[in-house]
């Protein structure tokens, strides 16, 4: 088991990405949450496997979607605390 921290930026605030995340999130077995920040961005703490992560990271990028745009996302690996149980939003 691994953990991220990531930081996603770009038009990711207002346009649905927070509900996308939990999507990519369900669809690859990923625990954790997703949370806007003040300054525009999306935080994401995600725990799995490293080859579940990595295949989130993948569709959290949300290159096909039309309104979302992620510029960028920034990615910290760490080991897991097992803390989470399913992935949900943060407030």
């Amino acid at each position: 088991m691994e953990r991220i921290h990531a930081v996603a930026k770009g038009r990711v605030q207002g346009v649905g990405y927070r509900s996308f995340v939990v999507e990519c999130a369900h669809a690859t077995g990923v625990h954790g949450y997703v949370k806007n920040l003040p300054d525009g961005t999306v935080e994401i703490v995600a725990e799995s496997s490293p080859a579940a992560l990595d295949e989130f990271l993948h569709l959290a990028q949300a290159k096909n979607d039309p309104i979302i745009r992620v510029g960028e996302i920034v990615v910290e690996n760490g080991p897991a605390a097992g803390e989470f149980h399913g992935f949900r939003v943060a407030w």
